[in-house]
């Protein structure tokens, strides 16, 4: 239950004003509810003439013979003064009128009510979307899209379908009987008594059903991230799938897991469904019960209950067991999208190693060098920077080299503090960059990563990422990376929408598109993450000739893998197994005949 009042708590009190609404018009809409089922009796003892003649009114108190006496009273007038055919007439209308209200409040509780269930889960969303974009590059190397997009997705769409739908009937139905119960207690204290005694029995039964039920649905949760994932990776992978022909093995693979997740919610669906019929044959019980006991003591004339109070109490009763029945269903259903929200808290709760200083130092340019002193860097206990110390000036070309896997990537993500560095600092104009506002030092720099990253939208959105469009900026930064050539032809130019991941694009427009997103923000620092690597020799020479105007009075940064792209770099370091092998220019390290030369020598005489 902690969980429970810590949704409470976090989740339904900034909607308070609504919750106060909601109760009051629950609580109005039993009331006329009860007061409806009460006036059977009255209803029958007239259409029976059995109405008691009472001549004088009892004083006020809230008793049931005070209630009666008065009522009947009333009752006995209008009998008297209008006739029997009329007073019925009468009654009935009273009964339309309280059923009236009794459903207009209701109305009016759910109206209230559903601001409350689609903003919690409209908060839990943007939450976890603000998590996702707040947690650090290296949690989404430990865990799988498929599952945060299933807590994202499935999990809080749980939350709506189990808790809010639960916490609505937390809300209604405990009012329901409590007021039900008052009734009944005025009705007859002695048949109320069994009541008050079988039905927490009755549902200490019912929950004792339920009690797996939050784990397995953290299974089957658990088990949906999975599927998630594997779709995921099937549509990322398709094409490798086709060419190995590994259709079936992907999907013997996944109906596999799939079959997992069946036979877990058969399980669930099993312990829900045993909820409404375990309740309603137990409320059964209870309800002969009842009438065996209640109609002998109307036989033997005791307990002062007439035929018709008696039946007025069964009717009370009847409507008891409805939210009765409800809290055992709802208790199910809360159970399980309990198991969803731990889901959820586990990304939430997600702790950021990264922090920022409550009052960092503001950067606005880059005035003098970067500066990286004894870095070292591990990832899950595996040294991949090891003890690194070098300079890069204002204004200088410094490139990177190395084989895959050496930490080439890894020092320029520390750079830009995707990453902390686990020993050692590093400086921008002499200042700590974990001292810098983190938003201001990204600011500084222009990232062309090797795989072009371009989103579902306009060309220009693509462009003018992360600031405001403008499209003669736009259009200039487009020219300067040889991207106007084609963007112009499109029939709707800077407007044009991309496709998932800009699959309407080439590599070759892809990357320029990117390189222009990159002149777009004007830094001052230009990050080139092996931006060719990956091209045909055409667009290379397209995305080639714009780094080259890229590249005036700017500091540029370039992460090589073919070492024709770097041969005018005012220097390049070359990386092996996390440390820095060998640096100078490029004539410099063709001379010292070590890792460079070799490499060198491997891509002109290797035939890459």
């Amino acid at each position: 239950m902690k969980t429970f009042f810590q949704i409470i708590k976090q989740y339904i009190y900034p909607y308070k004003g609504y919750v106060v609404l909601n109760l009051l018009f629950n609580l109005l809409g039993v009331v006329f509810s009860l007061l409806s089922l009460i006036l059977i009796g009255p209803f029958l003892g007239v259409l029976f003439g059995e109405t008691a003649v009472v001549s004088e009114p009892a004083s006020l108190e809230f008793t049931r013979q005070s209630i009666q006496q008065n009522f009947n009273y009333v009752l006995s007038q209008m009998v008297e003064k209008q006739g029997a055919h009329t007073a019925l007439i009468l009654v009935s209308l009273i009964a339309v009128l309280l059923f009236f209200l009794k459903t207009a409040n209701i109305y009016f509780a759910n109206y209230f009510m559903a601001p409350i269930r689609n903003g919690v889960v409209r908060d839990l969303r943007n939450q976890i979307y603000s998590k996702i974009i707040e947690l650090p590059l290296s949690y989404y190397s430990r865990e799988k899209k498929g599952d945060i997009m299933s807590r994202l997705t499935q999990d809080v769409q749980e939350v709506e379908w189990s808790v809010m739908a639960s916490l609505e009937k937390f809300f209604r139905d405990p009012i329901n009987i409590l007021i039900f119960l008052t009734g009944m207690f005025i009705m007859s204290p002695s048949l109320t008594v069994i009541v008050l005694v079988v039905l927490p029995v009755a549902a200490f039964l019912i929950g004792s059903v339920g009690k797996n039920l939050r784990k397995i649905s953290s299974r089957s949760q658990k088990q949906m991230g999975l599927l998630m994932s594997m779709v995921e990776e099937t549509l990322s992978g398709l094409r490798i799938i086709k060419a190995f022909n590994a259709q079936k093995q992907s999907e013997k693979s996944f109906q596999k897991e799939n079959q997992v997740f069946t036979r877990t919610m058969n399980s669930i669906t099993r312990h829900r469904d045993l909820a409404s019929p375990l309740s309603e044959f137990l409320g059964s019980l209870v309800v002969v019960g009842l009438m065996a006991f209640g109609g002998n003591l109307v036989l033997q004339g005791q307990g002062g209950l007439s035929a018709g109070a008696f039946i007025s109490y069964i009717a009370v009763f009847s409507q008891l067991l409805i939210p009765a029945k409800s809290v055992s269903t709802a208790y199910y259903h809360l159970n399980k999208g309990l198991a969803s929200i731990d889901r959820i808290n586990q990304v939430l709760q997600s702790k950021n190693p990264m922090k920022e200083e409550s009052e960092p130092v503001e950067i606005t340019s880059f005035q003098d060098k970067i500066e990286l002193k004894n870095v070292s860097f591990s990832y899950e206990n595996a040294l991949v920077i090891n003890d690194i110390s070098l300079t890069i000036k204002k204004g200088e070309t410094v490139a990177f080299v190395g084989q895959s896997g050496s930490g080439k990537s890894t020092i320029v993500d520390l750079m830009a503090r995707f990453y902390d560095v686990v020993d050692g600092e590093i400086l921008v104009d002499g200042k700590d960059i974990r001292k810098l506002s983190t938003q201001g030092l990204r600011n500084l720099m222009g990232i062309v990563p090797q795989d072009p990253i371009l989103f579902n939208d306009t060309i220009i959105s693509n462009i003018a990422f992360g600031s405001v469009p403008d499209h003669a900026q736009a259009e200039s930064a487009a020219k300067v990376a040889h991207a106007w050539e084609f963007i112009s032809q499109m029939e709707e130019g800077l407007e044009s929408h991309l496709g998932d991941r800009g699959s309407t694009l080439s590599g070759g427009q892809r990357q320029r598109i990117c390189l222009a997103r990159a002149i777009y923000r004007n830094p001052p620092i230009l990050i080139l993450d092996e931006a060719t690597s990956s091209l045909d020799s055409e667009s290379e020479n397209y995305v080639q000739s714009s780094i080259q105007d890229l590249m005036k009075n700017r500091t540029i940064i370039i992460i090589a893998h073919r070492l024709s792209t770097i041969q005018n770099a005012d220097q390049i370091y070359v990386i092996k197994e996390g440390k820095i092998a060998e640096q100078g220019t490029h004539a410099e390290l063709l001379n010292l005949a070590g890792e460079y030369r070799y490499l060198f020598e491997l891509q002109n005489h290797g035939g890459q």
